[in-house]
């Protein structure tokens, strides 16, 4: 295939981009289509495929509300050719077993490499260390443990899985929330959730865990990733633990870029997280951490829900959001737009920062000749309105409905094979 008319990273003039068996063969001005076929990138940005860290696909378990065939098709739609499926499944990827299962359900459907996340615990129950050894030596080959919706709270288990994943270079994914600081907690906690009467979900529960687990991922030596950090006393907690020269990764959520606590004013569910949404002052921090590589990658925490479990009252609605097919134009409309990230800057922040975090090879790679064609081209200039009813989910429950966004996927290659053109899927 011959990729004519595309910006790689969004800088100089339109090149071709010639394909051959997967990897990119050839890039030049003017190239020679010969039998190649075509695409015209219409002076697109061409940027390394798109890597999410935290996807929750719902297979096994929770097929009415997402499976990986239709969570991964989202995925290529929003330039994804890689995401890491959380392990709260059902049954819950605890054993080799079940993330070979996720693993192979993935390959099958074809849209984009699913990378299974492992529990840390045995049924996400933060009670016992899950088989994390076989599930990082199966098929699937692990690197990521998350016990994501549950924090890891005992200390000594957490240290104890620290130290176990460093024998395959492993990494543990913290979902931050002390479980004693947030019983029954509804929504960030402040002056909006005293006026609107829901139980407050204080930054400190957050902070708390990262301030812990920064400090024993430096006692043993280990790989500490947190999850959807929302506060800004978290960023200067992984800004300190940095600056100490700990191996402590971060990630943000497009949906903390650019949405505060004011919204749950509405009492529309649509806007019920986990982590909660906070103040304009957290979101202006985390953009700020994301600018200056704090926060080293974005991540989508796509959490897509029944229709029964969303459309109902605060209170007993589910948490979670979706976000593959949004994330790339938020990330435009919060960062590229106001200048505060390039498209090369783009690049690292949701392709080669989460391939390396996750330890994919072939993810993330630079646009060079000899690499991987895993790649995905943007309309930078695009303007398009968020449809629930048009996307490739199973669910709905996105905060971004009737919004204009900024940029848009047109394309996206998984080694080379289109999985979507002019914006619709390739197949």
């Amino acid at each position: 295939m011959l990729l004519t008319n595309v910006r790689p990273y969004g800088e100089g003039d339109p090149v071709d981009v010639r394909i051959v068996d997967g990897r990119v063969a050839e890039i030049g001005a003017g190239l020679s289509a010969g039998d190649d076929t075509t695409y015209d990138g219409q002076s697109g940005v061409l940027l390394p495929g798109l890597v999410d860290l935290h996807t929750h696909l719902r297979e096994p378990g929770r097929e009415d509300a997402e499976t990986v065939e239709t969570g991964t098709l989202a995925a290529a739609l929003g330039g994804f050719t890689a995401v890491h499926a959380m392990a709260n499944t059902n049954p819950v990827a605890d054993t080799a077993g079940v993330v070979e299962q996720v693993w192979r359900l993935g390959r099958d459907a074809g849209h984009c490499d699913v990378a299974p996340v492992g529990a840390v615990t045995i049924g996400l129950a933060g009670e016992q260390m899950a088989e994390l050894g076989t599930m990082a030596d199966s098929a699937a080959r692990v690197r990521v443990f998350s016990d994501d919706g549950h924090c890891v709270s005992d200390a000594s288990l957490m240290r104890r899985a620290l130290e176990y994943v460093k024998a395959f270079d492993g990494v543990i994914a913290q979902h931050a929330q002390e479980p004693r600081l947030t019983v029954g907690a509804q929504m960030n906690e402040g002056v909006n959730s005293s006026l609107l009467g829901l139980t407050g979900w204080p930054a400190v529960a957050e902070e708390a865990i990262i301030a812990r687990d920064c400090l024993l991922a430096a006692h043993v030596q280990s790989r500490l990733h947190v999850c959807h950090v929302s506060t800004a006393g978290s960023v200067e907690l992984i800004r300190w633990a940095k600056g100490k020269g700990w191996d402590v990764t971060a990630e943000v959520t497009p949906h903390h870029l650019v949405l505060t606590d004011e919204l749950a004013g509405s009492y529309d569910p649509v806007f019920k997280v986990n982590p909660p949404l906070r103040t304009k002052a957290d979101v202006e921090a985390l953009r700020e951490g994301l600018a200056d590589g704090t926060i080293d990658c974005v991540a989508t925490d796509h959490a897509p829900h029944a229709l029964e479990d969303k459309e109902a009252e605060w209170g007993a609605a589910a948490f979670g959001m979706t976000g593959l097919e949004t994330a790339l134009a938020v990330v435009a409309e919060t960062m590229v737009e106001p200048g505060r990230l390039t498209w090369r800057q783009v690049a690292e922040r949701l392709s080669e920062a989460p391939a390396r975090i996750g330890r994919l090879e072939d993810h993330g790679r630079p646009i060079a000749v000899g690499e991987p064609a895993n790649l995905c081209i943007v309309d930078p200039g695009a303007r398009w309105t968020v449809d629930p009813a048009t996307s490739a989910s199973r669910s709905r429950n996105t905060p971004f409905a009737g919004r204009e966004l900024p940029a848009r996927v047109v394309a996206t290659f998984l080694r080379g094979r289109p999985t979507v053109l002019d914006g619709k899927p390739a197949t």
